[in-house]
């Protein structure tokens, strides 16, 4: 197996918490398992965004039930933030380096007649 230099941030935590990262090629049996635990984390997401939605509708819970809610949900988008930290970071740098760019409309600065704005009084 050939070391990229790129790290995966892995959809769990190390001692106290702290974020632990894989070295590799995304292939070995690490990344299948962490491909696995990112995929079981997100069903448990969204199986509990449906039932928490259905706690609201019913719109009568008790506390306990809203503590217990807080708790899950609170975990689920930890693991759901964790992932999407970790699959942005792997995807491909943007193919351009300017991102002001990107909020100049097409014709601006083209030097091709662009239209004029019109002013209504």
């Amino acid at each position: 197996m050939s070391l990229t230099n790129k790290t995966r941030l892995l959809p769990w935590a190390g001692l106290g918490g702290k974020p632990c990262y894989l070295a590799g090629d995304g292939t070995g049996h690490l990344s299948r398992l962490a491909d696995n635990m990112e995929s079981a984390q997100l069903g448990l997401a969204g199986e509990l965004v449906q039932e928490a939605q259905r706690v609201l509708d019913r719109r009568q819970w008790t506390p306990g039930e809203l503590h217990l809610f807080t708790v899950q949900l609170t975990e689920a988008l930890t693991n759901v933030h964790r992932i999407a930290v970790s699959r942005g970071a792997r995807l491909p740098a943007p193919a351009y380096d300017d991102l002001d760019a990107l909020d100049k409309p097409d014709d601006e600065d083209d030097g091709q007649g662009a239209a004029q704005p019109v002013q209504h009084d």
